[in-house]
């Protein structure tokens, strides 16, 4: 019996998976209060229309109850990898456009940037339970044109704090999905199994 099928392994992963919705269902909340903070210091409106900003991971996904449990923890873990990039890029400009200052929206940044890391280093270890191995750090996440104005960093921005909060709700589903019992984690959910 391979380690991903023994009984221990199996309430192993359905452990990580618990902890990992909480986790989720954390970082959407604390991400919303973000997004509010954000729009509010950098004056924008909360309903304004971001186009899909290059480098940012999309949450939806086709057919998504045809994916293996595998291909989920690889699509959020490469999900994980650029926003920590993103996130990183964006408290480094909030720092150049407000100085030094200790803000809210500093602080705020930095605690979802941190929660951001904790899951991706949690989805590394529930791929590593599996005995899959986590794939090389390589994130091609480009560096955000040093030609982009004020007002469209701060609508890039939006854009990846939205896209978060997208990202942590599918989070929260892939993982209650592989949470469930089943033979292994590489096998497809039937379809009554989809969201």
């Amino acid at each position: 019996m391979a380690a991903a099928d023994s009984p221990s392994a199996g309430l192993r992963r359905r452990d990580l998976c618990s902890r990992g919705i909480r986790l989720a269902g954390k970082m959407r909340s604390d991400v919303m209060d973000l997004l509010d903070t954000y729009v509010e210091w950098q004056g924008l409106d909360a309903s304004a229309s971001v186009a899909a900003v290059e480098g940012v991971p999309v949450a939806a996904v086709e057919r998504w109850d045809e994916q293996t449990g595998t291909q989920r923890l690889l699509e959020n873990l490469a999900a994980y990898r650029a926003f920590r990039v993103l996130l990183a890029q964006m408290l480094e400009e909030q720092q150049e456009q407000l100085g030094e200052a200790d803000t809210a929206l500093g602080r705020a940044l930095a605690a979802v940037l941190l929660q951001v890391s904790a899951f991706t280093y949690h989805l590394e270890e529930l791929l590593q339970l599996e005995s899959r191995g986590t794939p090389s750090e390589e994130v091609a996440v480009p560096a955000p044109p040093s030609q982009l104005g004020l007002f469209e960093r701060k609508l890039r921005g939006l854009g990846v704090l939205r896209e978060l909060a997208q990202w942590a709700v599918r989070s929260a589903r892939d993982l209650r999905q592989l949470a469930k019992p089943s033979p292994g984690i590489s096998s497809a959910p039937s379809p009554d199994e989809s969201p």
